[in-house]
């Protein structure tokens, strides 16, 4: 009779044992295959469990989606909201790991790399391309006057809030916290170097000098005559003279791959269009490299008040300070194109 006994708790302990073993197994041996093609996995926003479990099985995260599922419930995880963002996955993780990190585990941010965007909508169809957020809704957010108005801007003047650079953010990133971001941004670069009294003294707001940086950007591609460019529009705001930028007239028209401005070009009534209307435009035609920017800001004083291209093939300009020494320059400038074969 104990015999017998015996015979049955053995068994029953051998059975408990076998499962004991299994669901060891499927809480600490690994899940995650040892070698991913991609070890980041992306959680859209509003992602149930049941749609991270198949996210994770159908991307190659998970060798078994069962006993992910049942170490989920063990460890309560499959009732609680999941976590949006991006995160990195390692290889050979176990169910008890992944959970552990998808859970609380630090998100891995994105890159999102701003240069010379020229348009809002520039902005919004690369920003788009690194986190969640679609280009819809970063435009509207980038066009919405109120929303702009309570920030200090306006639909114009919002590219001078996008200081080039490469910034790490959070996939999950939604178009405010995007925004929000790039405000905190500009405030540290105009925090630095005596940037804002450097505007002040020029009598220029942030947004102004930035407009006036676009420009010059627009102007040339060498940044060695940049604060030769800068000095020379200060001298034309500073004597009411028009600023006559073509760069202006490229934006005002909408032709940006316009290699040549003609004089047709010049009579196209907008703002934009610094040959008809004195001053700066309502807002940036671009955005500004920091090397325009601090043109700008570290002007070079001279009394130049015209400029002409060198026609050389240099991309360099010459100056003048009279409408004598302009036509001097623009000969120069036809009889360079002319032995380059260019006309």
């Amino acid at each position: 009779m104990f015999k017998k006994i015996g015979l049955v708790v053995l068994v029953l302990a051998i059975i408990a044992g076998i499962f004991g073993y299994a669901k060891y197994v499927d809480i600490f041996q690994p899940n995650v295959p040892e070698t991913l093609e991609d070890p980041f996995i992306k959680v859209p926003t509003g992602t149930d469990f049941d749609g991270l479990t198949d996210l994770l099985y159908s991307q190659g995260f998970l060798l078994d989606s069962t006993s992910f599922r049942w170490v989920a419930d063990q460890m309560s995880f499959s009732k609680r909201a999941m976590r949006a963002g991006q995160f990195k996955i390692e290889p050979g993780w176990s169910n008890r790991r992944l959970i552990q990190h998808l859970r609380g585990g630090k998100q891995s941010p994105v890159k999102v790399v701003l240069t010379n965007e020229r348009l809002p909508q520039d902005i919004a169809e690369k920003v788009s391309k690194v986190i969640e957020s679609d280009a819809p809704s970063i435009l509207n957010l980038l066009t919405d006057k109120d929303y702009l108005a309570d920030k200090g801007y306006t639909p114009q003047t919002v590219m001078s809030v996008f200081i080039p650079n490469t910034y790490e953010m959070y996939w999950n990133s939604s178009p405010e916290d995007f925004f929000e971001r790039m405000i905190k941004e500009n405030d540290k670069f105009w925090s630095k170097k005596n940037r804002i009294s450097k505007a002040e003294k020029l009598g220029l707001s942030k947004q102004e000098v930035y407009t006036l940086a676009s420009i010059v950007e627009r102007e040339t591609n060498q940044a060695s005559e940049k604060p030769t460019i800068a000095g020379l529009y200060l001298n034309r705001l500073e004597n009411n003279v028009l600023l006559q930028a073509d760069p202006t007239v490229v934006f005002a028209t909408g032709e940006f791959g316009l290699k040549r401005v003609l004089y047709r070009h010049l009579e196209y009534d907008s703002p934009y269009n610094t040959y008809k209307y004195a001053g700066l435009p309502p807002g940036p035609i671009s955005m500004a490299e920091i090397s325009s920017i601090d043109a700008v800001l570290n002007r070079e004083d001279h009394d130049y008040i015209f400029m002409c291209a060198k026609g050389d093939g240099t991309g360099f300009h010459a100056f003048a300070k009279s409408m004598a020494g302009h036509n001097v320059n623009i000969a120069n400038y036809r009889k360079n194109l002319k032995a380059r074969g260019k006309r």
